[in-house]
């Protein structure tokens, strides 16, 4: 997988988001603050933010190209999105969410049908159960199979973890694992968290104020400082 964000101007209400960098880890980190601008690189990429200038690839195809009047629709870029607060339907069951927007088996990727990610992510008893009476642990499955199922070349991840307590973090955490070591999707994976990072991603850009500021292997940027916790190591 690439993905390329090149000369990237997207105004922010207390900043402007500027980026240019090219992604080819399996699962990258976008690290940072809240409010660092995090999430909006995730909707400038899904397209829902339509940026100054910019030039959007995903593996050699364009998705957004400012100068040359590009813009593909975001139902045609072939990227899963988890939002954080995973935007499920709530009038309808667990399997109508998970079959909205899903291709069926001619048209998916061979291990992104829907028995197989159900599977992956522990959910099939769940399918007749309305939304509404899920967990907040079942809700990200749920939000996470969703995205999983319209086959995207990428999924981008949003603070998958946040609000839950420290068992259902463990509890995802392995979920997300198995998306990326038995499903092969690329992640791009936003946290303020560097337990998360360590655990799932390969590689990290740190984001402060809608600038890259410092990228490299979770190693490279952090130093153990009392298990299990971490700190930034000052970036030169």
């Amino acid at each position: 997988m690439t993905l390329a964000l090149r000369e990237v101007c997207l105004p922010l209400a207390s900043f402007v988001l500027e980026v240019d960098v090219e992604i080819a880890a399996p699962v990258t980190a976008l690290y940072g603050p809240s409010g660092a601008g995090k999430t909006s690189v995730l909707d400038l990429v899904a397209g829902l933010r339509r940026p100054v200038s910019a030039r959007v690839e995903l593996n050699g195809r364009v998705l957004d190209d400012t100068a040359r009047g590009i813009r593909v629709p975001s139902r045609e870029r072939r990227i899963g999105y988890v939002p954080q607060d995973g935007a499920l339907f709530p009038h309808l069951s667990v399997r109508r969410n998970l079959l909205y927007g899903y291709p069926g088996k001619a048209a998916a990727r061979p291990l992104l049908t829907l028995e197989h990610v159900t599977a992956v992510l522990e959910i099939e008893p769940l399918l007749e159960r309305p939304v509404g009476n899920l967990s907040g642990g079942e809700k990200q499955r749920v939000a996470l199979a969703r995205a999983l199922l319209a086959s995207p070349e990428l999924l981008l991840v949003d603070e998958p973890l946040a609000g839950l307590d420290a068992p259902l973090k463990e509890r995802i955490l392995d979920y997300l694992l198995k998306v990326r070591d038995e499903l092969g999707v690329p992640m791009l994976y936003v946290t303020h968290s560097a337990d998360e990072v360590f655990a799932v991603c390969d590689e990290v850009l740190l984001l402060d104020r809608g600038r890259i500021t410092g990228r490299g292997t979770p190693p490279d940027l952090f130093e153990i400082s009392a298990r299990p916790s971490y700190e930034l190591r000052q970036i030169r």
